[in-house]
């Protein structure tokens, strides 16, 4: 929901949160039909050699449908579970750089944003609900790797990942989104020399109905860039990606100026929407196929005793 929602529910009773809750749209990146839409592209994008049962037909249908999952977890229904995920779903980079070197690690770039007199739900955390995600994907791949090498019951663990691998597009959609990356996510605050909207309405019309209306798995297929396996730390390869999201941000304020999102919008709109959702599905694709060959490499356990020496002889 809004993130301006988080200020009045502790300030206004909860009869006034109801009725604001049933007033105002849901802020949800690409809302249900983007969501499902970029797991389904996906998880039938990936390699061949990617595990063959994330592939089946039931899996794939059961990772679309957990695309809008994390939304489904944000209702006044559920206060508490509401208030402490709504900041995974975006990140204001604005406030977010301002305070220096984004650390990979949630809880020390929560200690700077309160170091610095700031709120983390203010700011957003969605880079670090994303890689934790996906390290959660990658753990359950080397499970699954273990169990099938010892010849073991998979399916608990194959359950594990489908449900890791549609929980984890849900991030790396929103994060293809423009306005999840910044303090102009719903309308232009501030210093406005060019004119753009100011309305409340803008968020919802190019996420939602916009995208339902207009664009379609082939438009999306045809922006889809090559399979890249991603080298090295995730975290700074999510940022990078969230920067490029970032500079998205005034081309879309341009196009709503001129009535690009009005009705079936113009060729120029359709594209770009359909670039922003086919990069959300690319990245959750390379996330996916990294965590699956990442999960080949052993990993030392730290509470290992180690073997003791052989005798001499």
């Amino acid at each position: 929901m809004f993130r301006t929602q988080v200020f009045f529910r502790s300030i206004l009773p909860a009869a006034a949160l109801v009725a604001l809750a049933a007033l105002a749209p849901q802020a949800r990146a690409w809302e249900n039909q983007g969501h499902r839409m970029v797991n389904r592209l996906a998880i039938t994008n990936l390699p061949a050699d990617a595990p063959a049962f994330l592939k089946a037909p039931a899996a794939i249908d059961e990772i679309e449908y957990l695309g809008p999952e994390p939304d489904r977890w944000r209702s006044p229904a559920e206060p508490e579970l509401n208030a402490a995920q709504a900041p995974e779903h975006f990140i204001d980079l604005e406030p977010a750089d301002a305070l220096g070197p984004l650390p990979p690690r949630r809880l020390d770039f929560e200690a700077k944003v309160f170091a610095a007199n700031q709120r983390p739900e203010k700011v957003g955390l969605l880079p670090w609900e994303a890689v934790e995600v996906w390290q959660r994907l990658k753990a359950a791949m080397r499970e699954y790797r273990t169990l099938q090498a010892d010849k073991k019951d998979t399916k608990p663990v194959e359950q594990a990942i489908l449900f890791y691998t549609g929980w984890l597009g849900h991030y790396a959609s929103d994060a293809s989104q423009p306005h999840h990356t910044t303090v102009q996510y719903n309308g232009w605050t501030g210093d406005n020399p060019n004119g753009y909207t100011t309305s409340h309405q803008i968020h919802h019309i190019f996420e939602g109905p916009f995208v339902a209306d207009n664009i379609h798995p082939a438009d999306i297929q045809a922006h889809m860039t090559p399979v890249n396996v991603i080298k090295g730390d995730m975290f700074p390869a999510f940022i990078a990606y969230l920067r490029v999201t970032f500079g998205c941000v005034e081309k879309l304020y341009q196009l709503e100026k001129g009535g690009g999102f009005e009705g079936a919008g113009n060729p120029a709109t359709r594209t770009f929407v359909a670039e922003r959702v086919a990069a959300g599905a690319s990245m959750l694709r390379d996330m996916i196929y990294t965590a699956w060959i990442d999960s080949a490499t052993p990993v030392v356990d730290p509470y290992a005793q180690p073997k003791p020496a052989p005798a001499k002889k």
